[in-house]
């Protein structure tokens, strides 16, 4: 009796483990996938709310020497562009703001800053070719106008 006893018992405590593992195992999948839909609800909350913040920068350069995206290129490696919320956009009606650069006379260039919803000029100026790239020129300008800009 005693073997029946002890055969039930082990019988029992492996049971009970067996039960004990699947439990501990189906819970820590559920916490599992419950923190990663909690994470993805997360993110999606902030998404909006990060992209309404971007600012829309069109770049129409009527010069035949200077490309616009060579200017974008040149924009999108200066790291306060992004630091100060502007994207690069291709589609003109889609922008907020349009940086325009104008050939003026032999080495000089022009170029302004127009907001799209005011139609006002809200910053520009007048630079030299000499001494390095226009595009180069016209990204660190913008970005000091547009930096002064924001604190003002």
């Amino acid at each position: 009796m005693n073997k029946s006893i002890r055969t039930r018992l082990s019988l029992q405590t492996r049971v009970m483990n067996l039960l004990l593992v699947s439990l501990l195992a189906s819970s820590t999948i559920l916490l599992l996938s419950t923190k990663v839909a909690a994470q993805s609800v997360a993110a999606q909350r902030e998404r909006p709310t990060r992209m309404v913040s971007f600012r829309r920068v069109f770049v129409r350069s009527k010069s035949l020497l200077v490309r616009g995206a060579v200017v974008e290129d040149k924009l999108l490696k200066r790291p306060e562009f992004k630091e100060l919320g502007f994207v690069i956009t291709r589609d003109e009606s889609d922008a907020d703001i349009i940086l325009e650069l104008r050939h003026d006379l032999l080495t000089k260039y022009v170029f302004s800053v127009v907001d799209v919803k005011t139609q006002t000029v809200i910053a520009g100026g007048k630079l030299s070719s000499l001494g390095g790239t226009v595009a180069g020129k016209v990204a660190k300008r913008f970005v000091k106008e547009m930096a002064r800009t924001n604190l003002d």
